[in-house]
């Protein structure tokens, strides 16, 4: 093979080394949006640091915080049903009067997404998106009266 082959060779192969990483390095981060990831994804993403990986309040800053970090797994047998409206209310935040319920230490969710997605109107609408999906995320977790009775580290949960 001449020089000016293997120089060819070379920059093809480059390129194309290139390109791979590229292609995967698009499909680890596929989410360009708030609105392109899954409930789970997003619980991850926002709530697990204090409400854990399964959501009973054990997450790895709760030791952290001043607050109880609540089960999220019982919310269905503290209220007797699935309460959609006031969980969504408290996600999102910003139609909250916390006067009445001293200081919110959870972020305000709803801004913070808003801000995240343009802080206009279509970021609005994906901000209802990802709140739904959490909601609906946060709904399929729920455990029956006698698992929710006690919090993921075995004690009794409080109601």
């Amino acid at each position: 093979m001449s020089i000016e082959t293997n120089r060819l060779a070379s920059v093809v192969l480059a390129a194309l080394a290139a390109s791979l990483v590229g292609h995967t390095s698009s499909a680890q981060f596929a989410a360009v949006t708030l609105d392109d990831y899954g409930g789970a994804e997003l619980f991850e993403r926002f709530c697990a640091s204090c409400h854990g990986a399964t959501a009973r309040g054990n997450g790895p800053v709760a030791g952290a915080l001043n607050v109880v970090v609540p089960d999220l797994t019982t919310i269905e047998s503290r209220y007797g049903e699935f309460p959609t409206g006031r969980i969504r209310d408290i996600i999102d935040g910003r139609g909250i009067d916390m006067r009445a319920h001293g200081t919110r230490t959870m972020p305000v969710w709803g801004y913070e997404f808003w801000v995240e997605e343009g802080e206009d109107v279509v970021a609005q609408q994906s901000v209802r998106n990802v709140i739904n999906k959490l909601v609906d995320y946060l709904r399929s977790l729920q455990r029956s009266d006698t698992a929710g009775r006690e919090r993921g580290d075995g004690t009794p949960a409080a109601n």
